[in-house]
């Protein structure tokens, strides 16, 4: 008899008995209420798996708000201490910071200003909520007046392109200034080769050997950037980020890409963006014992937002549905912006 076979049963509406086949396998018995459908769910989510980043602007004294990212501004440094205190109240994970300077220049030099913009936040926050993580973004692009993530010098065209190795100098400096100031983890994000040890050297030789390097190891040059851009004032004034970001149909690479990150002295790794790259963050999972971060980036925040305030989906539950995803495709941990009102829904 077929394991699926059934006996004998009644007609729900003629009431005669006939021989039929039913399922004996059920798996709807584990759906059938909330309370089981909680006990036997596979992925959860919490607020302490969720990072919120924050733009800090050195010359604002009041919230700007980013127009293609609702609900979401620049803010001044003075609210940096209230940020943390929010953050504690509803249990995030912690906070990833960007810096936005008063002045630009070719090298990004404000990037590593121990009064900049980022140093200067990471103290006020520290000083409010000590137990609250604190991440701080390596990069240089928000510093520069040309916005690429480097130092520029002319290629063998005479074309200009980013200097690899004199950009590891500035970053490397920068994650010192950040350590310094308290940060916790430091997070190159700029896809330079070599930044990971770059970094843990020049933490090391200032005695700054538990600060964490959590690395953009697989960073994709997205077209869902866009709103972010506008957050942290840095769209290249010319060309694109193609030549030092991840080509998007590259995944065999990605793997090389965490793979260098690791023996270089990473803590953590990120793969970014998060939704259309769920199965490069599945493989890295499965490749790499490092604790791993996704970034759940701009575009995909203002798509949900935009669909929500058109009546085509529910937000609260399409957020939270994403995050799931993220979490179920390997991430221990997810960089969002909807991480507050993710953690007021999960209560």
């Amino acid at each position: 008899m077929s394991r699926e076979a059934g006996s004998a049963s009644v007609h729900p509406r003629c009431g005669w008995y006939a021989r039929a086949v039913f399922p004996t396998k059920r798996p709807r018995r584990l759906r059938r209420t909330p309370a089981i459908r909680a006990l036997v769910r596979e992925t959860t989510l919490t607020p302490t798996d969720l990072i919120l980043p924050l733009f800090f602007h050195e010359t604002l004294t009041e919230p700007r708000p980013i127009s293609t990212m609702p609900g979401v501004a620049q803010l001044p440094v003075a609210e940096a201490a209230a940020q943390a205190r929010l953050a504690k109240e509803h249990g995030i994970g912690g906070v990833i910071l960007f810096g936005l300077p008063k002045e630009k220049d070719p090298i990004g030099a404000a990037a590593y200003d121990p009064n900049g913009p980022v140093p200067r936040a990471v103290k006020a926050m520290k000083d409010a909520v000590p137990e609250l993580l604190v991440i701080t973004d390596v990069c240089v692009d928000e510093y520069t007046d040309h916005g690429h993530c480097g130092v520029l010098k002319p290629d063998a065209r005479g074309e200009m392109d980013v200097d690899n190795d004199a950009t590891l100098e500035v970053l490397a400096r920068a994650a010192v200034v950040h350590a310094q100031a308290g940060a916790d983890v430091v997070a190159p994000s700029d896809m330079m080769d070599g930044r990971v040890g770059a970094l843990r050297r020049a933490l090391d030789a200032e005695s700054l050997t538990s600060t964490a390097i959590l690395s953009y190891a697989v960073k994709y040059a997205s077209s869902f950037y866009g709103p972010f851009r506008e957050a942290a004032d840095c769209a290249p004034k010319f060309g694109d980020r193609a030549g030092y970001q991840m080509d998007p149909g590259n995944a065999r690479e990605a793997l090389r890409e965490a793979a260098l990150d690791e023996e270089e002295g990473a803590d953590m790794l990120m793969v970014k963006p998060a939704l259309t790259y769920l199965d490069i963050l599945a493989k890295v999972r499965e490749a790499s014992p490092l604790p791993l971060g996704a970034y759940n980036v701009s575009g995909e925040f203002a798509m949900i937002k935009a669909a929500s305030e058109r009546g085509m989906i529910d937000e609260r539950r399409a957020v939270l549905e994403l995050l799931t995803s993220i979490r179920r495709a390997g991430a221990d941990f997810i960089l969002t912006y909807h991480a507050l009102d993710a953690a007021r829904w999960i209560g």
